[in-house]
């Protein structure tokens, strides 16, 4: 099994910058991908981004924050990051870490973005 925990969320004003972490511990060598959902209040969980296991550079597939979200991993501490800059009020969420194949769950952490 993974478990998950992520944390760096907070309140920030718009404009400004967080960066999330999702620390992976347990059976971490059959993670094959590392992605960033996120689920803002009253809508669907969104793909925000993703890092495949052997890759530097990860993908972000949400277009509402590409060029301002970027993935990135340190493998020695077994952590992923999202970076997000530019923060804007829409951002607002919680934001969740997954692993593929294992579809584990982290708890969640809430961004909120001030205007």
């Amino acid at each position: 099994q993974v478990q998950l925990v992520e944390s760096g969320g907070g309140l920030v004003q718009a404009g400004g910058s967080l960066r999330l972490s999702c620390a992976a511990s347990g059976s971490i060598f059959s993670i094959d991908r590392m992605g960033w959902y996120r689920q803002a209040p009253g809508k669907r969980r969104e793909l925000v981004a993703f890092i495949n296991k052997g890759v530097s550079t990860g993908y972000v597939a949400s277009d509402s924050v590409k060029g301002r979200f970027t993935i990135s991993r340190d493998n020695a501490k077994n952590t992923v990051y999202l970076q997000m800059n530019s923060l804007k009020p829409e951002d607002t969420a919680v934001y969740y870490c997954n692993t593929i194949p294992n579809n584990a769950w982290g708890q969640g952490t809430r961004v909120t973005v001030s205007s």
